[in-house]
């Protein structure tokens, strides 16, 4: 399958790119396709092993190639992970693509991930952890988006209705 992404999700751990991106291919008539998922089946292992086995570095030059792969040959509805926008060659890639930033508030997305089971960086202090990330990524995704939807006390479904409609046909 060649062509590009019909939208590519950018948010926080705990914004919904999973959920909302699902919901949105089904909308839109097109496959949903996970990064995190990606890099999970290239490695043969889920990501806080990945952490654990290689570390953080090891894991990150998986996601920057999982990234250019999909942004290169996928038409469907994209997730990146949370940390994916801190990779320069990643921000870089998403030019040109119409980039959906799910915003979450810190309240919200500590709801949402719960005490940070099977998230790597949100195992020791979530919370905190959680104010650092958003403080880090924030202006990351809002430099990448070409559309910023909030998704604090919506539905997924909710989410992807509102990016259907102000998606570029």
């Amino acid at each position: 399958m060649t062509g590009q992404p019909r939208a590519i999700l950018v948010g926080a751990p705990g914004a919904g790119k999973t959920s909302t991106g699902q919901a949105l291919a089904d909308r839109l008539g097109v496959a949903f396709r996970d990064t995190d998922a990606d890099i999970e089946a290239t490695a043969g292992k889920p990501i806080p092993e990945i952490f654990l086995d290689e570390g953080e570095q090891h894991f990150r030059a998986l996601e920057r190639a999982a990234v250019a792969a999909a942004v290169n040959d996928f038409d469907g509805v994209l997730a990146l992970g949370g940390g994916a926008i801190l990779a320069e060659e990643n921000r870089a890639a998403l030019a040109g693509h119409q980039v959906v930033h799910l915003a979450v508030s810190l309240g919200e997305a500590v709801k949402r991930v719960g005490l940070g089971a099977g998230r790597p960086l949100l195992e020791i202090n979530p919370r905190a952890t959680l104010r650092f990330l958003l403080d880090q990524r924030i202006p990351l995704y809002q430099s990448v988006a070409t559309i910023t939807v909030e998704t604090d006390g919506r539905t997924p479904d909710e989410v992807a209705e509102e990016i259907v409609a102000l998606l570029k046909p």
